[in-house]
């Protein structure tokens, strides 16, 4: 009875902020959210320490904290950076969708072929000694890579067609990223939401100072 009475008070007494909190959390489950990026499997366009926007109704309509589906609203198409649970992996993701359900997709030599059709690449800048960048363009969209100036063993697959209700990813870092190459297809029912900028960024080598510069950088 006693604990009873303890919980009503605290409820009157915090009723406004009770209801904000389980409001703010409902909307970063359903509506919209932001991902920390630890890793550099998505090198040039998201760096370590880049914190993400998640538009979670950029596909589905879902149940709060939970991944059921109440409405479809569109489908991942490619080019688009999706977020994902990683069932395979066992963690959150974000990557970049290459083939969508029904493609027929290969790489030679870190060169993509899509439905029997070459994908265009131009090169972006010499390099370092380590790698260098490149201009990849699907779907007459193009966006940046980068490219170790001597390949790995993720640089050649053979082709394989997308399942239905599946995507193949690929990190734009190619050569250092563990994607469809290694987690294999990514189902639909996994997938959370879209990214298309970057909300704030931390410098991981600097004492973790903000680099301003990548505020609300278009991805």
């Amino acid at each position: 009875m006693f604990m009873k009475k303890m919980l009503l008070k605290l409820w009157k007494e915090n009723k406004a902020l009770l209801v904000f909190i389980s409001l703010m959390l409902v909307f970063r489950s359903a509506v919209a959210d932001w991902n920390d990026v630890p890793t550099g499997s998505m090198k040039p366009t998201i760096v370590e320490g880049d914190r993400i926007f998640i538009n979670k109704m950029a596909y589905d309509i879902r149940v709060p904290f939970t991944h059921i589906s109440l409405v479809k609203l569109a489908e991942p198409q490619p080019n688009d950076i999706i977020i994902f649970d990683s069932v395979a992996s066992d963690k959150r993701l974000v990557k970049r969708v290459i083939g969508v359900p029904g493609d027929k997709v290969s790489m030679k030599n870190n060169r993509l072929f899509i439905n029997g059709q070459a994908i265009a690449y131009k090169a972006k800048e010499l390099g370092i000694k380590s790698h260098h960048k490149s201009i990849e363009t699907i779907n007459g969209q193009s966006h940046t890579i980068r490219l170790n100036n001597v390949a790995s063993q993720l640089a050649n697959f053979s082709a394989v067609t997308v399942p239905a209700d599946k995507y193949l990813v690929l990190g734009d870092n190619r050569d250092n990223s563990a994607d469809s190459r290694v987690i294999g297809f990514v189902p639909r029912d996994e997938i959370i939401g879209r990214s298309s900028k970057v909300a704030f960024s931390l410098n991981y080598d600097n004492y973790f100072l903000p680099r301003s510069e990548r505020f609300f950088h278009q991805l």
